[in-house]
């Protein structure tokens, strides 16, 4: 586990103390992210017009419905990404079978050109049999 950390942060004009076991960095983003949230919605009258308590629980809300919408959106591209992985698992499969059958069709027709050079040969060891029996039949 890593050391705590201490870093001053500020979070709607109010310098506050973040403690937490990330680096200084990923405490100052999350700072600004909250921040960034309560300086938006403070350029909307209709929110300023709430109590504060209000503005807390709506700031709140909807930090919580950014998160939820990350959440899943890290869901489905996890789903994606095992359907893309299953289906890469598929097609190496597919392949290992095609150059089984690629090997065994390569091994196949090597084996008849051998079997039609030896064909060709003894079809012209017969001709020139039958050529010269030709010859001394005459």
């Amino acid at each position: 586990m890593s050391a705590k950390t201490d870093t001053e942060v500020i979070i709607a004009g109010k310098v506050l103390t973040v403690s937490g076991n990330e680096s200084v960095e990923y405490l100052q983003k999350v700072a600004a992210y909250i921040n960034n949230k309560v300086n938006e919605y403070a350029k909307m009258d209709n929110f300023r017009r709430q109590s504060l308590d209000k503005q807390n629980m709506l700031i709140q809300l909807n930090i919580a419905d950014d998160y939820f919408k990350a959440k899943n959106q890290i869901e489905l591209l996890e789903q994606d990404l095992k359907a893309k992985e299953n289906e890469l698992y598929d097609l190496k499969h597919e392949l290992i079978a095609t150059q089984i059958k690629l090997d065994n069709t390569s091994k196949s027709l090597k084996e008849a050109n051998e079997e039609l050079n030896e064909n060709s040969k003894q079809i012209i060891r017969l001709e020139t049999e039958l050529k010269e029996y030709q010859k001394v039949n005459r």
